[in-house]
């Protein structure tokens, strides 16, 4: 059962570690990325932040897509965390089974658009997010950096 999903470009980092699996009862977190798959030095320095009693499994896009089309996952309590909204959108497309979005933390590029002190949006992202809005309007698409923080409903801003 997939309990969250985040975006945040940092992936798996102290807040998330912390804060986050603190707040959800979750016993796998799914690094749904292409580029981390293959990056050992990545995978090992994010294994470091994965909480003693949590599973940590990282995917290709393609992979979680199957592993959660197949019903492997269900036994899982599952966070899903994506790189980018690109990964988001593209896992939602094909499964049709994210509910929630929560928005944590996206690059800053010299052309982008600030959401709020964490997420900041490119011209891509925003396309993505209208997308989302329009393919999946019954999505939530939330800005938190923290689950204490008060929830910023996208459509509402």
């Amino acid at each position: 059962m997939i309990k969250h999903v985040r975006v945040d470009h940092r992936l798996l980092h102290g807040q998330v570690a912390v804060a986050w699996l603190q707040s959800l009862d979750v016993d796998c977190i799914l690094i749904a990325n292409d580029e981390v798959v293959n990056n050992d030095i990545t995978k090992t320095t994010l294994k470091l932040a994965r909480p003693s009693n949590c599973k940590l499994i990282f995917k290709t896009i393609n992979d979680s897509i199957k592993a959660i089309e197949s019903g492997v996952t269900d036994s899982y309590k599952l966070f899903i965390i994506f790189e980018n909204i690109n990964d988001a959108l593209t896992l939602t497309r094909e499964t049709k089974v994210i509910k929630s979005i929560n928005l944590g933390g996206t690059k800053h590029y010299e052309d982008s658009k600030n959401l709020s002190k964490t997420v900041s949006v490119t011209k891509e992202d925003q396309d993505n997010l209208r997308k989302f809005m329009s393919e999946f309007p019954n999505v939530e698409i939330e800005i938190r950096a923290l689950p204490n923080d008060q929830k910023i409903i996208l459509k509402e801003i």
